[in-house]
């Protein structure tokens, strides 16, 4: 396997409320190697979206712990989380999240001036992806003048765009009809291998959840390892 570059251990997260508490992850653990296709599926409320989120410091678990290179992620304070975030992470969610007063281009170049100030590689980097992604005749056009596949075709750029070395995908095709379903699966997948980036995606689609390299069932609160052509 390779080197692991994300490792939960024991993690358990309990939602509580007056008169009653609710466990959806107990005692879970899994380790991720450095440029692994990870997809967790699992059903509509199992605590995916969850699990991905405390993995991207955005929630806080009961108890456990996040490590990440060797570095307990879920031990950190707001400012360090975002720094770490900044530098280390890309994201794609089910809605795309694009700032709809912005452009393709503006969308995917943000990021990357953000991390590094630099104009110009920031500009040449966005339409390197963009282009990657097959819009490049499409970078200067809102998300309201682009279709469903497209603003998600631009996430995923955008995802991309600060080098990050781990990409979380909550759900990326599920606002999707199966065509682009298919192709931003693909898409997803072959981004995250032609730039060697680790990749994990949740999904309750069992035909996307057969493309990662890796494939664990998400149910009663637990993980499960399963191989593609039992599901």
């Amino acid at each position: 396997m390779n080197e692991t570059v994300l490792q939960i251990k024991d993690l358990e997260k309990t939602f509580s409320s007056k008169n009653e508490s609710l466990t959806i992850l107990k005692n879970l653990s899994l380790s991720v190697g450095r440029g692994e296709s990870c997809v967790i599926a699992g059903m509509s409320g199992s605590g995916k979206s969850t699990l991905l989120n405390i993995i991207a410091g955005l929630e806080e678990a009961t108890s456990g712990a996040v490590i990440f290179n060797g570095q307990e992620i879920s031990g950190m304070d707001e400012d360090s989380l975002a720094a770490w975030r900044k530098k280390n992470l890309g994201m794609v969610f089910q809605f795309h999240h694009l700032l709809k007063d912005f452009t393709a281009l503006e969308n995917v170049f943000l990021p990357v001036y953000m991390a590094t100030g630099d104009r110009n590689s920031a500009r040449k980097r966005a339409l390197e992806l963009l282009e990657e992604v097959g819009l490049k005749d499409r970078v200067d056009h809102l998300p309201s003048e682009l279709s469903g596949g497209e603003r998600q075709r631009v996430a995923v750029a955008r995802s991309l765009a600060n080098d990050p070395e781990l990409i979380l995908a909550d759900e990326p095709t599920g606002n999707l009809d199966p065509a682009n379903s298919s192709l931003i699966g693909n898409l997803l997948f072959d981004m995250a291998h032609r730039h060697s980036k680790t990749l994990i995606l949740v999904t309750h689609d069992m035909n996307l959840a057969k493309k990662g390299s890796s494939l664990y069932l998400l149910e009663n609160a637990s993980l499960v390892k399963k191989d593609g052509d039992t599901l």
